[in-house]
This record gives structure tokens, C-alpha cells and sequence, in this order.
């Protein structure tokens, strides 16, 4: 696996689902790594996992969906590690609900934690990134940033729009040395979408349009995480990296 010794990593959503396993990855790559959400119990806890494996790290909650708690992140980090190499971005939330009946509350919700949140912190550690000159940068997408599902609209529109702020942002923030790539995994069980997987005719259709014919555990993400933030990927920028199994590309 490509190295990320004595670089700093920020995962937002790190305390569990995908977010842990990637940053549990940084820190086997050599990397200190900072957790960050919006349960600090659970901060706590992934903190002391890293702390095991030698990563130097700090215990704070914030919210992708509030400003400030991003910024104070950022200038703790800053100030006790030094700076941020890496920022991963995995918070998020889904709602699955007809679109005809789905309401403006929850369509709100979603999409102010999944773009908005992820533009808010790209914004605030990206801006500590160009005044380093440099940094890499983790988006999530999902396969719905390329095809629909049905009945989770908002969710299908705000990873539609990770992908092209993540493509946005790569072009404009090339020139300072910063480098903002995502991944968009395919179907892995996580507590954001455990309910919908038990739903046996949603997984059959799932397993069914995966030509690996299985939904992927978390190590399977890791080594494109640690790959697309690495020196490595020194050229590679503006990339949505789908980890699907294959799903994308089966087609009919």
C-alpha cells in the first residue's frame, strides 16, 4: 500500500461506517489521523483505535453542516499538528421515501449535510491547503453520482453534485498545489443504509446488477483512499473512482 508517513489526515464521519475503516487506513499507512463528528463518544472511541496504532490525534466533535465547528477544527488541528495534508469527506445521511411525498424538511436536510457539507469543508481546510501550497482532498460520491436509485431523490442529487464540485474545485485549486479526487463506493453495509439492504427485493436487485455478485466490506475501500491521497496519485486530480464491483460497468 502506497505510504503517508508524517502526513496529517482530517476524516470527517470518521467515528464509523466508511469513515472509520479509511481512517484506520491512514493511520496503518503511517498517517496521523484526526477524527472528527458530530458524537464525540464515538470520536472518543475511534481516537483511542488510532492512538494503538501510533497515530498522534486529537478528540473533536463537529458537523459538516456548521461553519464554525468546521473552522475550529481546522485551527486546532493546525495548531497542534502543524497542518493538513489530507482531508477525508465521509458524512452523510440518506432518506428513502417516494418523491412524489418526499418533503421539502427532509429534502433540505439532505442535501445541506451531503453538497453543502462537503463544499463547507472543502472550503474551510482547502483555504488552509492553499496557504501550505499543498494537500490532497477525499470526496464521497456514490453510484448515484453516475445512475439513479429510486426513491432516495435527494440523496441521487447531492452526490450527483460532490461529483462535479469535486471536479470544480480540482480545476481551480490545481495551481496551489492541491489535489481533490473522490471515491464512490459501491454497496457496502454501513449504518446509513442497513435498513434499506434488508429489504430483500432492493438487495436482490443489488446483487443481481453486481457482476462480482456480493456487497463489498469496508477494507475494500481503504487501498483507493490511501492510493488517491498519496504521492502516487501525484497527477491524478479531479477523479471520482467508483469501487463497485463492477456494477457501473455492467449495464443491461
Amino acid at each position: 500500500m502506497p505510504g503517508l508517513q508524517g502526513k496529517v489526515a482530517v476524516v470527517l464521519g470518521g467515528a464509523s461506517g466508511i469513515g472509520k475503516a479509511i481512517a484506520l487506513g491512514y493511520a496503518r499507512a503511517g498517517a496521523n489521523v484526526v477524527v472528527s463528528s458530530r458524537r464525540l463518544d464515538l470520536v472518543e472511541q475511534t481516537a483511542a483505535e488510532l492512538k494503538e496504532l501510533g497515530s498522534k490525534t486529537l478528540c473533536r466533535a463537529s458537523d459538516v453542516t456548521d461553519r464554525g465547528s468546521l473552522e475550529a477544527l481546522c485551527r486546532a488541528v493546525v495548531d497542534e499538528l502543524g497542518q493538513v495534508d489530507i482531508l477525508a469527506v465521509t458524512s452523510g445521511i440518506l432518506v428513502k421515501a417516494p418523491s412524489a411525498d418526499f418533503s421539502e424538511e427532509d429534502w433540505l436536510r439532505v442535501v445541506d449535510t451531503n453538497l453543502n457539507g462537503t463544499f463547507r469543508a472543502n472550503q474551510v481546510f482547502g483555504r488552509q491547503m492553499i496557504r501550505q501550497q499543498k494537500g490532497a482532498i477525499l470526496n464521497t460520491g456514490s453510484l448515484t453520482s453516475f445512475v439513479s436509485f429510486p426513491e432516495v431523490a435527494a440523496y441521487n442529487a447531492s452526490k450527483s453534485g460532490v461529483r462535479m464540485l469535486t471536479e470544480t474545485l480540482a480545476v481551480e485549486w490545481a495551481r496551489h498545489g492541491v489535489r481533490v479526487n473522490a471515491i464512490a463506493p459501491g454497496v457496502f453495509r454501513t449504518p446509513l443504509n442497513t435498513r434499506v439492504l434488508d429489504i430483500p427485493e432492493r438487495m436482490d436487485a443489488i446483487l443481481k446488477r453486481t457482476p462480482m455478485g456480493r456487497i463489498g466490506g469496508l477494507e475494500e475501500l481503504v487501498g483507493a483512499a490511501v492510493f488517491l491521497v498519496s504521492e502516487e496519485a501525484s497527477f491524478i486530480t479531479g477523479v471520482t473512482l467508483p469501487v463497485d464491483g463492477g456494477f457501473l460497468a455492467k449495464g443491461i
